[in-house]
């Protein structure tokens, strides 16, 4: 049966590709977003979700991968059996591929892809642009390396002692996770994943990447090869997204305010990220006096990091999978693209904190 030259068929199915462009293409106010969305509607969805991908002994993802894909290819060769015409075939096969993109698509939107539209965290909190500063980053970055060299001992004591096991959730991390949430003023907070490995492990240890966040189980996943320092701040960041936190510049603010709350070693590992994110802001002379500051310790911990990345990061892998990434994220509305992961440090600098580093809310600026 067909309808002016389309089968009845392929009406829906143009209707849900054109649901999905519009979805991509038509702005959407952010205070709304925040209000129905990323405030209530997502927080309604994750809890239960994650506690439900929590309970299965590998990355839901990877089986989704694996059941799209064999299902996709086993259609394409239906089709292509059943066409006596290569193009009669292949316009069948995409105009599946298109439809699936689609669904996939908007399913993305639904279940975390739309925090991306959502109220910048600078907005929320008391920042003064006046304070970014070069200045402010040295004596910033100075505070960061008196931190990592007081608690180096402590945390390696903590990890040599054996720390966490892997792929479960560390209690005192998740009470940090649960404190920061609240002090940015979450109504609602979140539940944390248990970190988990990946079949595409093997690309984002090529890639350079240290985790991500699956958007359709709202699972945390984490690259193989981290080191037991680097660990607990990549979690962080990974569960900063699963709490709507989609910028990752963002991101990397709240997983480093996470990793404060923690333990020894948590906080050690939250210091030392911000140590080198400080380190790459400033100029060379302040980034010399920053580093020779450091003890041995932090100092050979930060070449472990770099060794890591040189014996597992191909070069061509990471700046095309990087390249990719940018593309995604401005196509999301991420202005900055890969660069947005830097802005922890303007973050860090312009926010005012009161005691024990608790970032101040807007609406209490002034009282």
């Amino acid at each position: 049966m067909k309808a002016q030259g389309w089968s009845v068929e392929t009406i829906p199915r143009l209707a849900l590709i054109a649901l999905a462009a519009a979805a991509a293409l038509v702005p959407l106010p952010a205070a709304e977003v925040e209000q129905l969305y990323s405030s209530h509607l997502y927080l309604d969805l994750q809890p239960w979700m994650t506690t439900l991908s929590n309970q299965v002994p590998v990355a839901c993802l990877d089986l989704l991968t694996v059941a799209l894909s064999f299902v996709w290819l086993t259609f394409a060769f239906r089709d292509v059996a059943r066409r006596r015409s290569w193009p009669g075939a292949l316009g069948r096969v995409a105009l599946r591929s298109a439809t699936w993109t689609a669904a996939l698509y908007l399913a993305f939107l639904a279940a975390w892809g739309l925090n991306y539209r959502r109220v910048p965290l600078i907005e929320k909190l008391a920042f003064d642009d006046a304070r970014v500063s070069a200045g402010a980053a040295r004596d910033l970055g100075m505070i960061a390396v008196g931190e990592v060299n007081a608690l180096h001992a402590g945390a390696h004591a903590e990890l040599g002692a054996g720390g966490t096991a892997a792929g479960t959730i560390d209690p005192r991390l998740a009470a940090g996770f649960a404190r920061a949430q609240q002090e940015l003023g979450a109504g609602r907070l979140v539940q944390p994943a248990r970190p988990k490995r990946t079949m595409f492990d093997p690309y984002l240890q090529r890639a350079g990447v240290s985790g991500m966040t699956d958007p359709f189980f709202l699972e945390t996943l984490v690259a193989g090869d981290l080191l037991p320092i680097e660990r607990p701040f990549v979690v962080a960041h990974e569960w900063s997204h699963l709490a709507g936190i989609a910028d990752e510049g963002e991101a990397n603010f709240v997983g480093w305010l996470t990793c404060l709350r923690g333990s020894p070693a948590d906080r050690y590992s939250g210091w030392l990220f911000l140590t080198g994110e400080l380190a790459r802001a400033v100029r060379q002379d302040d980034r010399q006096t920053i580093l020779s500051a450091l003890a041995p310790g932090p100092r050979e911990d930060l070449r472990a990091i770099a060794r890591r990345m040189q014996q597992h990061v191909d070069p061509r892998i990471s700046a095309a999978g990087w390249r990719a990434y940018n593309q995604y994220l401005r196509a999301n509305r991420v202005e900055r693209g890969t660069a947005s992961y830097a802005e922890v440090v303007k973050l860090a600098l312009g926010v005012s904190f009161d005691a024990d580093w608790a970032p101040v809310l807007r609406e209490r600026r002034g009282n």
